[in-house]
């Protein structure tokens, strides 16, 4: 048995995983799905929330296991992800990207971001300076981030989307050879995601290379559209299948 770790993205939060979630805890394995400060049912207010709170939240969780967990990151959680392994690269057996920023050290996410031509996102993200936020408009909600999704998870987002704080976003990625560098990483793609865009997810991992790439044809919510094959690619890289 092995303790999965999964880490929403952008404007999300542990709901986006209830399709993985139960397929994952049937298959024999402990679940952890946390809402990340400022999401979901932490209401802590945006301009409020810390890349450090992120990481009293992740590094808490992973102290109180006894074994090294499969640390599953989507979107922008990659940056979660990475920071969380420099903290603790004893705790996590395996980081796995969900079309997921892997930002290099010294750098945020802002660069890959603005870089992304393909992505819809940049064009369509409402950012609040002063209250510290950043918030997809609605009307792209489907074409950006849930195209090949049905209309039931889509009426779900519409509900329980939430504004994103931009703090985390704007902070610099720290991380070392010694640390974060010493933890296997394994990236799934998804080929038709409109938000971090293929072309983009295929940059990432050449310039940060993985120990091993999984490929799904899906657009930015494979754990809506597909949650089947999505839960065997994480099995698959977690080395449980």
């Amino acid at each position: 048995m092995s303790t999965y770790v999964l880490i929403h993205g952008s404007w999300h939060a542990a709901w986006c995983w209830y399709k993985i979630t139960p397929r994952l805890e049937a298959a024999g394995h402990r679940v952890i799905v946390p809402d990340l400060p400022g999401h979901g049912r932490d209401w802590t207010l945006p301009g409020q929330v810390t890349m450090q709170a992120y990481m009293d939240l992740t590094t808490c969780i992973l102290d109180a296991e006894p074994e090294p967990v499969v640390f599953v990151a989507h979107s922008r959680g990659g940056i979660v992800a990475s920071r969380t392994a420099e903290l603790r690269p004893e705790k996590i057996r395996t980081l796995v990207y969900l079309a997921a920023y892997l930002c290099p050290s010294n750098d945020t996410i802002i660069p890959l971001f603005l870089s992304d031509r393909d992505s819809l996102i940049p064009a369509n993200l409402d950012v609040n300076v002063e209250e510290g936020w950043d918030m997809l408009r609605r009307e792209v909600f489907r074409k950006a981030l849930y195209a090949d999704c049905s209309d039931e998870d889509v009426e779900l987002a519409n509900r329980l989307l939430m504004p994103e704080p931009s703090a985390p976003t704007n902070t610099a990625m720290e991380t070392t050879a010694e640390n974060f560098g010493r933890v296997p990483r394994v990236y799934i793609e998804l080929t038709q995601d409109k938000a971090v865009s293929w072309p983009l997810q295929k940059c990432m991992y050449a310039a940060m290379p993985c120990k091993q790439v999984l490929t799904i044809e899906a657009s930015h919510s494979a754990y809506f559209s597909k949650p089947v094959e999505l839960t065997q690619k994480i099995l698959i890289a977690g080395g449980d299948a």
